[in-house]
């Protein structure tokens, strides 16, 4: 520094004392300074002041020597403190070169460069606003400095720019937001907890309205709520908490929109806190913001559905996800089935919203199955008309149903998300039965898998989704075929289709399968139900031995118990699996018999009043005679006795096998039941029913000397003599003669129709007979 013309209005000794190690000297020549730039003030030359400026700048705070740049910061500060107010119009030259030794090695040096910006803010005031991007910038640095001195004093200097925007009106929020965003995603915790302090001062300045930009800001913060230091994730609670409040109290001004995809990846977070707390802003998102949600659907139940099978360690969890499920499901409404593709979206009311608020949805990747579920198939989701403020809103069902197929169809779901799933679906079809009808095809191999799930309720609610669907006005088509193909169907599903191999249902079942002839308040899926629930029970026999009655059972409820065993039994008619056949007439014969669920079934064949009922009888009976003792059974259920003892007269011709023997146990048992009361009252009239009891004697003879031969023959033994029970009224007509002789059924034919399945049932026995002699003599050999 030999060059003193260079360095003018400088004084040399100013010049030495600026470079020197001692801080005590630079400090002198800084009052030196200061006193120097005074006189330029009170002269107004401006220029000087300039020159001085750029003297300390470049010659001192940008040099390659330490000193000479202490010296230069001292030097800069001093002249921000002989400015005074007129600093402001120097403030880029002052501050630049300060910002520039935040960056040097040297902690000192940064030190002193946070004490002389602290300086030169502290004099400026409001006027350093312009600059407070670049002045934040440097700040988030110092924040993350490793030096305890400096970062103390960067803390001194947040607080002094913190008390500077609290006062100011003329904060530029626009301006530093861009900078905020960038900033918010730093990993430094001292830079994390520097980023939130300034967000909650933001917050809380009445003329600052950060909530116009919490979509840029949002996501960010979630990301630091999952911060290691429990005092950053406290202060990140209470930044997203106040925000939440502002969100509750101004719902009309909030971009719901913009920020529904950042919260579907954050409930999906594997941090509880950060899962909870997004779960909890979803929640309130919903009941604020509508329809609004409706488009994110999909996404949002990605992200909620495994919550509802979440154990007690994650109670809260799992107890908001499920109000999210329940309002989310109450947003989809009746109308929705209404809007096509082709036609305007469905107008609804909403609060008056700036239309940034409402933006495209951003893309949302769930894990594994790697679906993008929040904007994909969906037609302009939300926009204003011109005329009004109104939000016109498509629900995007397609993307709604592909989630509920996706989580049904993963075997490791819990349980409560699978009830949750088929709730859904219940309520779409309930709701917007048209629209989902075009997915029923795709739908129902998964539902009908669903019957094989080990939960009960998952059952029940898996039949009563079934039941909707086979009984709703919206499933009808011509024909009996599916749903025309649309362009909302997905594609590849397994369409249903009538088995046409043996040991299903045989070829000839297609033929006029499609609709059952007395299922009028059914639609033509009803009848595709049956023909693939009893696949279903032939292909997984332990489905049909541990569910079938249950699942028959329930299906009586929920439907008429008259179509299905109308339709099953018309289906088992046209079945070449003879033993399946066999087992399956057992099952419906064993509900028909003992459910407290077909009581009214029960008594309209006991008494075959109506021609109805007589039609249900012959349908019964020509599949019931794939097991002989229910036919029997059906046949004293019907009080059609002689037809019973005919049958049984036709026994000795069949193949009595010891499964045969213990059928003919159960039927003596299950006389011996309250359901055969009556029955066993008209053993009283034995004038009027001989064939009954000659029938029941039939049965004991076909018995060996077992209990349930002793059970009948002890009842027998009570069959009064007929002279004793004669009465002086003998000019009544029997009642049972007269209703078989009304009821015009051919009992001839359903006589040969029993001869004729019954042969069939002894060569295919005889088949696999011979088939297993051939098997044990290739193991001999």
């Amino acid at each position: 520094m030999n060059a003193e013309r260079d360095l003018s209005p400088l004084t040399p000794g100013v010049v030495r004392a600026l470079t020197d190690k001692l801080y005590e000297k630079r400090k002198v020549a800084a009052l030196e300074i200061e006193k120097l730039v005074r006189e330029f003030v009170a002269q107004n030359n401006t220029s000087q002041i300039k020159h001085v400026i750029q003297i300390l700048s470049q010659e001192f705070a940008l040099s390659q020597h330490p000193h000479s740049r202490k010296g230069g910061l001292i030097g800069l500060a001093a002249c921000s403190i002989a400015l005074g107010k007129d600093s402001g119009l120097y403030l880029k030259e002052l501050i630049e070169p300060v910002l520039t030794c935040f960056n040097d090695a040297d902690s000192r040096l940064r030190y002193y460069a946070c004490e002389a910006l602290y300086n030169i803010v502290k004099v400026a005031r409001g006027s350093v606003l312009p600059h407070f991007n670049v002045l934040f910038d440097g700040l988030s640095k110092l924040a993350a400095d490793p030096d305890p001195n400096v970062k103390s004093g960067s803390e001194l200097l947040d607080r002094l720019l913190k008390d500077i925007v609290t006062e100011s009106n003329q904060f530029d929020l626009v301006g530093f937001i861009p900078l905020l965003r960038e900033r918010i995603y730093s990993n430094n915790q001292y830079a994390r907890q520097f980023i939130i302090s300034w967000i909650l001062v933001l917050e809380s300045v009445p003329d600052i309205n950060l909530l116009d930009y919490l979509p840029e800001i949002l996501d960010g913060l979630f990301q630091i709520l999952g911060d290691n230091s429990k005092e950053i994730r406290k202060m990140c609670e209470v930044a997203l908490g106040e925000f939440l409040k502002e969100i509750k109290k101004n719902p009309s001004s909030v971009k719901f929109a913009e920020m529904a995809n950042i919260l579907v990846i954050h409930c999906q977070a594997a941090d509880d806190l950060i899962q909870l707390t997004a779960m909890c802003w979803m929640r309130e998102f919903i009941q604020l913001a509508g329809r609004v949600m409706l488009p994110y659907s999909s996404g949002i139940l990605t992200a909620v559905l495994p919550c509802l099978s979440y154990d007690d360690r994650k109670k809260n969890i799992k107890e908001v996800a499920n109000v999210c499920n329940q309002s989310l499901m109450k947003l989809v409404i009746p109308e929705d089935d209404e809007i096509d593709e082709a036609k305007p979206s469905m107008t609804i009311p909403a609060e008056p919203t700036s239309e940034e608020s409402l933006s495209k949805p951003e893309a949302v990747t769930t894990g594994e199955s790697q679906l993008v579920w929040a904007s994909r198939g969906v037609r302009k989701p939300l926009f204003f008309p011109c005329s009004s403020e109104r939000i016109q809103v498509t629900l995007n069902l397609d993307g709604i149903v592909q989630v509920l197929d996706y989580h049904l169809s993963d075997t490791s779901i819990g349980m409560m998300t699978r009830i949750a799933v088929l709730k859904w679906l219940y309520h779409l079809y309930i709701k917007t039965p048209r629209k989902m009808f075009r997915h029923t095809d795709s739908l129902f191999p998964i539902l009908l898998r669903t019957l094989s799930d080990e939960s009960d309720e998952v059952i029940l609610k898996d039949l009563e989704l079934l039941a909707e669907i086979a009984s709703s006005p919206a499933g009808q088509t011509e024909e009996g075929h599916g749903p025309s193909d649309g362009s909302d169907v997905r594609p590849g599903p397994v369409e249903l289709h009538v088995p046409a191999r043996a040991g299903q249902l045989s070829s000839s079942s297609t033929k006029g399968l499609e609709c059952s002839p007395s299922t009028p308040t059914m639609n033509s899926y009803f009848y595709k139900f049956m023909i693939n629930l009893l696949k279903r029970f032939s292909s997984e026999r332990k489905l049909l031995e541990t569910r079938g009655a249950f699942i028959i059972r329930q299906l009586c409820l929920l439907l008429n118990a008259e179509n299905i065993f109308h339709s099953m039994a018309d289906i088992l008619l046209r079945e070449e699996d003879l033993k399946f056949a066999s087992t399956m007439v057992h099952t419906l014969n064993t509900i028909l018999l003992t459910s407290s669920e077909l009581f009214q079934l029960r008594n309209q064949l006991k008494d075959l009043k109506t021609p109805e009922s007589r039609n249900l009888f012959c349908c019964l009976y020509r599949s019931w005679c794939h097991n002989p003792v229910t036919t029997v059974s059906l046949c004293f259920l019907t009080q059609n006795y002689k037809h019973a003892y005919d049958l049984i007269q036709k026994f000795g011709d069949l193949e009595v096998t010891v499964d045969f023997l213990t059928e003919v146990d159960k039927l003596v048992q299950l006389i011996e039941c309250p359901i055969f009361t009556y029955l066993r009252l008209q053993l009283l009239d034995v004038k009027s029913n001989p064939y009954l009891i000659k029938a029941l004697y039939g049965l004991l003879m076909l018995l060996p000397q077992s209990s349930a031969f002793q059970l009948l023959s002890h009842r027998l033994q009570c069959v009064p003599n007929p002279e004793l029970m004669q009465t002086t009224d003998n000019t009544k007509p029997s009642t049972s003669f007269k209703r078989t002789a009304a009821s015009n059924i051919d009992y001839t034919e359903l006589l040969q129709h029993f001869e004729k399945v019954q042969n069939k049932h002894l060569e295919a026995r005889h088949q696999r007979a011979g088939r297993a002699e051939q098997l044990d003599r290739r193991v001999v050999l």
